[in-house]
């Protein structure tokens, strides 16, 4: 499933289309991914309206127009956003196709896990301003961090830090990434962490998702080389730091990887 920076690289797949109107609008309305949108009023309402900017915040992506029109896009697991000729014709799994003078915009999902929203009016919609600060950003506190973890203290740590409402755009790799930087074993519960790890774990997080953001987000190149994630895709992983073969399971229903050494 995309993650944080992959969603941002996705978002910028559409900025040569800023700054140019829609021409005609393209849909699979019938499909699952328009769950809960007005189909017929988007269909009808984009075409002359103009790009004017995007916003991605944690797996999500925001689309602003002309005419205070708003367009939603949740990747799902499979979705993606590229764009392609004027004279482009559309697939089976491009479910949404902005066609504009120099080029179309495609959002394409073959297993349809993703979703499309529409908003009319001047502020933004409410689906976007209740989402939780970004990790990267100011609000996101070690305080707030802190909080969660008392919250959710019979909670896997590797299982938290999956939970979109606290680190919005984490994913698998990235939580795996956070926990052998912190150096903090993936099954030990929320409240059994003290403050200094808590703190290492707020500080880990921001500073694997900045990085990700100047990697993965600028042109899907993989983090640094010294990462635990290059060795975490191999099938006979070994930690980074120390050599020791890494350890697999499943936790929070998500394959785990991690240093049983370094990471006790």
């Amino acid at each position: 499933m995309p993650e944080l920076a992959e969603v941002e690289y996705y978002r910028k797949q559409w900025d040569c289309g800023l700054r140019r109107d829609v021409v005609r609008v393209a849909l699979h309305g019938q499909m699952r991914l328009f769950r809960g949108a007005d189909v017929a009023r988007l269909a009808s309402l984009l075409p002359g309206a103009k790009l004017l900017g995007s916003e991605a915040r944690a797996k999500q992506m925001l689309f602003r127009f002309s005419r205070d029109l708003w367009l939603g896009v949740h990747l799902g697991m499979t979705g993606k956003l590229r764009a392609e000729p004027p004279d482009f014709a559309p697939g089976r799994h491009d479910h949404l196709v902005l066609f504009q003078k120099r080029q179309a915009l495609v959002f394409s999902d073959p297993r349809m896990f993703g979703r499309v929203q529409f908003h009319e009016g001047r502020e933004m919609p409410p689906w976007w301003a209740i989402l939780p600060p970004a990790v990267v950003s100011q609000q996101f506190t070690a305080e707030l961090v802190r909080a969660f973890l008392q919250r959710r203290a019979r909670l896997a740590v590797k299982a938290a830090l999956l939970v979109q409402s606290a680190f919005p755009g984490v994913g698998n790799w990235m939580a795996d990434e956070i926990l052998w930087r912190a150096k903090i074993n993936p099954r030990a519960l929320c409240g059994t962490l003290t403050e200094a790890r808590a703190e290492a774990l707020w500080r880990e997080a921001r500073e694997v998702c900045a990085v990700a953001m100047a990697t993965v987000a600028v042109d899907f190149s993989d983090p640094p080389a010294d990462w635990f994630y290059h060795e975490r895709w191999t099938a006979a992983g070994h930690c980074p730091r120390d050599g020791t073969a890494l350890c697999t399971a499943q936790i929070g229903g998500r394959t785990t990887r991690w240093c049983p050494r370094c990471q006790r």
